[in-house]
């Protein structure tokens, strides 16, 4: 195990739709050395069942360590436990609010409130749309902490051909925040053609 933590993350999964993001974020960290701390909320697991073939069980077996949400020792509940920081994917806006008010319901909020105070490197990826006042001024509080919110937005400019494409895309940007270079698909090299011009070659 690492005591430096330099390969620790921490990955939260809460209530909102896109649980895909988190499955497919801890199988990339699987094979890259990374050791993963993985917390699913209660309502995380509810839509993680609703919208995957997978279980809670395959998914906590993706990861190095996993907790109970409800489970306030864990390691991750401590600054002492050392990490590169945490990822929230998908991260719900009641979790968004949690944790602008340092509300530690459960523990996916006390691990994130953990991160803020020890001024490490906290990635939500806020899924909601529209986006009401009070979630924007949430997420405007955030980011002026040095939160990163990062919105599973799809790209493009790379002409996906699947939604696994689209999400791996997306997983990738994510762990680029945590110098965590893993090339799921190809990144923009600067080259523009046509849509047509791809098809056809």
């Amino acid at each position: 195990m690492d005591t430096s933590g330099t390969s620790r993350l921490i990955v939260g999964i809460t209530g909102a739709t896109g649980s895909i993001f988190g499955i497919r974020l801890l199988e990339a960290l699987a094979g890259a050395e990374v050791e993963t701390h993985l917390v699913i909320s209660k309502w995380g697991a509810a839509t993680l069942v609703h919208e995957t073939p997978y279980s809670v069980e395959q998914v906590e077996r993706l990861a190095s360590s996993h907790y109970s949400p409800q489970d306030q020792g864990a390691a991750i509940s401590s600054g002492s436990f050392l990490t590169r920081g945490m990822v929230v994917a998908p991260c719900s806006m009641r979790t968004v609010a949690a944790i602008a008010t340092g509300q530690g319901e459960h523990l996916v909020h006390r691990a994130a409130d953990v991160v803020l105070k020890e001024r490490r490197k906290l990635v939500l990826v806020a899924r909601e749309a529209p986006l009401s006042e009070i979630h924007l001024e949430n997420l405007y509080k955030l980011a002026r902490m040095g939160v990163v919110i990062l919105p599973p937005v799809p790209a493009f400019y790379n002409h996906p051909q699947s939604i696994e494409e689209m999400v791996d895309h997306i997983v990738m940007r994510i762990l680029d925040q945590f110098d965590i270079h893993l090339d799921l698909r190809a990144r923009w090299d600067g080259r523009m053609r046509a849509g047509r011009e791809r098809a056809e070659s």
